[in-house]
């Protein structure tokens, strides 16, 4: 795990939200800001432990070459679709743009908490199998610049 990206999540992936505007579109994909925002929320609550997914697909070699992928520096790909995420967004769940990203600050700082008080952890990602904490900060700031690019914001 590199420091700069712990210290971008910790200290800079928040704020950068917090520059968002309420109804605002990306440059792909079908999310408005508040829909992004919550959507990275749940992910979030997946890398904390407080949702519970099982594994979307359990073939060996699929899941050590998306791995692999994980841990380069190559970006997802605009308009990349998770196996296990419905076509259509989801409606808002916060009344605001400003509540959700609180809430999802909640669950960013609870991944940390997790991981850092039980080294060694792992825990199931849907899509990349069980990670630990270099594995799971990866994907949560490969996940962060991927829709920080998408609404500008980075």
């Amino acid at each position: 795990m590199t420091t700069e990206k712990l210290v971008f999540l910790k200290t800079e992936f928040v704020a950068a939200l917090r520059r968002l505007q309420p109804g605002q579109k990306g440059a792909w994909g079908k999310m408005d800001a508040q829909q992004m925002v919550e959507h990275f929320r749940q992910s979030l609550k997946v890398a904390n432990g407080k949702i519970q997914l099982p594994l979307h697909n359990p073939d060996l070699e699929r899941l050590e070459k998306i791995r692999s992928f994980l841990m380069t520096e190559t970006p997802f790909k605009e308009n990349t679709k998770s196996p296990v995420l419905p076509e259509e967004p989801s409606p808002h769940r916060f009344p605001s743009l400003p509540e959700a990203i609180d809430a999802l600050e909640v669950e960013l700082n609870d991944m940390f908490v997790v991981y850092e008080a039980t080294p060694g952890k792992t825990i199931l990602n849907p899509v990349f199998g069980e990670l630990d904490y270099t594995q799971q900060i990866q994907l949560i700031y490969k996940h962060a610049m991927h829709h920080l690019q998408q609404f500008g914001v980075v």
